[in-house]
């Protein structure tokens, strides 16, 4: 894939965590393990991230921005899923709402992402 394709994927798959979080506090479950989730070399992203992205822009100071936050927002999402799984759905609640670190550093990330890809095209 392509460095847009990457990031464009990354956008997506960070907003259907969104939704997967969500669908974690109302139903108390997930198929995710909060240990797992907390990990931010797991998903399709991260893999690219650490392996291919850091290989061909890890000097870019972009690099380590994205990177940083997205181990943020892999920390808050576990945060979130934490709660939604331990029946604690008020404070999951909460954790994902509009002054949240967890909405914060996803807007973040998302226009962070955003800035190097314009940046890199």
């Amino acid at each position: 894939m392509s460095f847009s394709e990457e990031v464009q994927g990354a956008v997506s798959a960070h907003g259907m965590w969104k939704a997967r979080l969500r669908q974690a506090i109302d139903s108390g479950t997930s198929e995710f393990k909060v240990d797992v989730v907390r990990q931010d070399n797991q998903c399709a992203f991260g893999k690219w991230l650490y392996g291919d992205a850091k290989r061909l822009h890890g000097s870019d100071p972009q690099y380590e921005k994205v990177r940083a936050l997205h181990a943020e927002f892999h920390a808050e999402a576990a945060h979130v899923l934490s709660f939604a799984v331990g029946g604690k759905k008020a404070e999951a609640t909460a954790a994902m709402g509009i002054s949240a670190p967890f909405t914060r550093v996803s807007s973040t990330l998302i226009n962070t992402l955003k800035i190097w890809e314009k940046a890199a095209a």
